[in-house]
């Protein structure tokens, strides 16, 4: 990439960022703002993130708007509904002076913004289901394609398959884990990576429901955590049509006489159902001549593939190239809001959940979260809409957590209030807010480590002859607050 594209590639990135997280900062707190101006509530100060203002100018409405150098999100200072000087600033008006509003203003206000993200993703989630996203096809089922036999923990051991050990095989399905149905493979290594099943040993557990053929079985496999976020894992990849896209000239694939849009069907009569299935037979075939069975208009094929010892077979890999089969989906908007709600409940569950194996680790902050805007900025801006969505259901859920500082927090409190009769001690509410700051910087930084260690991960050297063959699968994996990082296959 020379020095013009990646100023391009990077200006878009930062505008995409700007335009879609930060808008959905904005929105958050625009529904603050309105309700709050709607009914009769004091507003002192509208401020996209925190700290000092990088600019800011008072409007004609007495209310002093700004831009401030914390990217960590955003506020609207009301001081007659919340003390929240610590983040917020002294406010300059007499607060003790000013009315209190009634229980109702304060779940309205408090409540907008939640509300705000969620109309917010409809309205991008609308757009989706008209224009249609592009995903891979492969990954529209959750059909099993390669089976390994062992699989590398992260201290460098290998073990056995906890896929080969339950009896999984190529072209089956998964329905259902632990009872939960799935539908995709997105949605099945999810609900994997989510589990909180575990042996009376105190192993990771799955219970699968497995569909093969005309039989449906259960199965019952043991996950090891594995990959670089040492998540659950089976040790299993999707199922593959693996149709030529691009050969290079004088390959071991051209030579054989492979042309582009060919399907590949069989290797030595045995069906080739994902790419790591078609070079674990090259590399178990090497040296010798192979048939390689294929489909081209329609019309079976054979061709002979002589092959070269596995010391020089590695080399050639990367002579070829497939196409991922793209399909375009449209979800209706109900459906992506909805799905992304369960799914952010799923996550919240098993982070609290004294079994799973997800921790605060695995979720992504601000700094996350802009890694993966960039990452689909480069893709297509349909997936920067997609990933925006999951950005405002996350949004939205995480600030009605009922914990102080966030506006779960405040309605708890107003709630309590109401109930008792009268409002909390102030005292309190200020040494609760104050420990709950302490604590969620604290975690922000803490996931922050996290982020920065995976852009870390991505300046590996450059990929592998098995890695350039590898299709690339579409939309990419989600990361944001509530959604476990770098899914890879399972």
């Amino acid at each position: 990439m020379d020095i013009f594209q990646l100023l391009t590639s990077s200006a878009w990135s930062i505008l995409m960022i700007a335009v879609f997280f930060g808008g959905s900062i904005f929105v958050h707190e625009l529904g603050h703002f309105w309700v709050a101006k709607k009914r009769g509530v004091k507003v002192e100060r509208f401020s996209i993130g925190f700290g000092p203002a990088i600019f800011k100018w008072v409007g004609k409405d007495g209310v002093e708007y700004r831009l401030s150098w914390l990217p960590l999100g955003g506020y609207v200072a009301l001081p007659q509904l919340a003390d929240m000087r610590g983040l917020e600033g002294e406010p300059s008006a007499d607060t003790a002076a000013l009315p209190s509003p009634n229980y109702t203003t304060r779940m309205l206000v408090f409540g907008a913004g939640a509300f705000m993200n969620v109309v917010f993703a409809f309205a991008l989630a609308t757009i989706l289901w008209k224009v249609g996203l592009p995903a891979s096809a492969d990954m529209q089922r959750a059909k099993i394609g390669h089976v390994l036999e062992e699989i590398r923990l992260p201290d460098g051991r290998l073990v056995p398959s906890p896929a080969a050990e339950a009896g999984l095989r190529p072209g089956d399905t998964i329905a259902a884990i632990d009872g939960n149905p799935v539908r995709t493979w997105d949605e099945m290594r999810q609900m994997l990576f989510t589990g909180a099943g575990r042996t009376s040993d105190g192993r990771p557990q799955a219970e699968l429901t497995v569909i093969r053929g005309e039989e449906t079985l259960t199965l019952s496999a043991r996950p090891v955590l594995a990959g670089d976020e040492r998540m659950r894992m089976l040790g299993v990849s999707p199922w593959q049509q693996l149709t030529v896209a691009e050969l290079a000239p004088g390959s071991l694939f051209e030579r054989a006489g492979l042309r582009p849009a060919d399907r590949l069907v069989a290797f030595d009569g045995a069906p080739l159902t994902s790419l790591a299935t078609f070079e674990e037979r090259l590399v178990a075939a090497a040296g010798r001549e192979a048939r390689l069975e294929i489909e081209r208009e329609g019309a079976p094929l054979a061709l002979p593939l002589a092959l070269p010892a596995k010391d020089r077979l590695g080399a050639e890999l990367g002579g070829i190239g497939f196409d991922p089969e793209l399909v375009m989906l449209h979800p209706t908007p109900l459906k992506q809001v909805t799905d992304n709600v369960k799914m952010t409940f799923r996550t919240l569950w098993s982070l609290l959940h004294r079994h799973s194996d997800v921790g605060i680790s695995k979720l992504s902050g601000p700094i996350g979260i802009a890694r993966v805007f960039h990452i689909t900025a480069q893709a297509d801006i349909r997936y920067v809409l997609w990933f925006t969505i999951v950005v405002n259901v996350n949004l939205a859920i995480f600030n009605l957590l009922p914990l102080p500082v966030l506006d779960g927090g405040h309605m708890l409190f107003a709630t309590i209030g109401k109930l008792r009769g009268r409002a909390l001690p102030a005292g309190f509410i200020h040494a609760a807010q104050t420990v709950f700051v302490v604590a969620l910087l604290s975690m922000m930084i803490y996931v922050s480590f996290f982020d920065v260690r995976r852009i870390a991960r991505d300046q590996r050297p450059a990929p592998t002859a098995r890695e350039v063959a590898t299709p690339e699968t579409a939309p990419p994996p989600a990361e944001a607050d509530a959604v476990p990082a770098e899914t890879a296959n399972p």
